[in-house]
């Protein structure tokens, strides 16, 4: 019989490195207190790593060097969000950014969430979560998330016709449906963008 530390590793494996997980994830696999103690016995054992309390990834490591990889913010984000049960989106500026729509890296990566406000320190990164109103947390796959929140960011006078052609050009009839669907709770400017975002090519 598998113990749970098997059963984690064979779980992370799976996924390969650079996921990151929180100790909520695991506890199909037996109890609170077992998962506990069989993620700090990884930890010691090196095979995963601790970036805080709760939080866990399974490093990358340089391929040159041998050393691990800083961990994926945006994947730190998502397990945090995930143990503590709540949404996130990225910022206007981060979401620019991800699109290709703009050059400019943000200093911090910044998310909204429906949780509570928060900074957290993981090594030398910094995430920050700001609480943004049920409105703006969009219900919908991350795609349409993430193009709405760039729009809102880059503004009625930066949405410009190259940048419609670059989301057109990049989205899948999928997204562009679910781009649609969700368009009722962005701003009324950024309607008719969505309605030239989803014409045919």
């Amino acid at each position: 019989m598998q113990s749970v530390a098997d059963k984690i590793i064979k779980r992370i494996r799976g996924k390969g490195r650079g996921h990151v997980y929180s100790n909520k994830q695991f506890l199909d696999l037996g109890s609170r207190a077992a998962v506990d103690k069989a993620l700090s016995r990884l930890v010691i054992r090196g095979v995963i790593r601790r970036l805080k309390p709760g939080i866990y990834d399974y490093p990358r490591v340089n391929p040159n060097l041998g050393g691990v990889l800083s961990p994926s913010q945006d994947k730190v984000a998502q397990a945090i969000a995930k143990k503590n049960g709540t949404r996130i989106q990225p910022s206007g500026a981060h979401a620019a950014n991800i699109l290709g729509l703009t050059s400019q890296v943000p200093a911090r990566k910044v998310f909204l969430t429906d949780g509570k406000p928060r900074t957290i320190k993981i090594g030398r990164q910094t995430l920050v979560f700001r609480h943004a109103a049920p409105k703006t947390m969009i219900n919908s796959k991350k795609p349409c998330k993430i193009v709405i929140q760039a729009l809102r960011y880059l503004g009625r006078d930066g949405v410009n016709k190259s940048v419609i052609r670059k989301l057109r050009n990049s989205l899948s009839s999928k997204d562009k449906s679910d781009l649609v669907e969700n368009g009722k709770y962005a701003p009324d400017w950024l309607r008719p963008v969505i309605n030239e975002i989803v014409q045919p090519q």
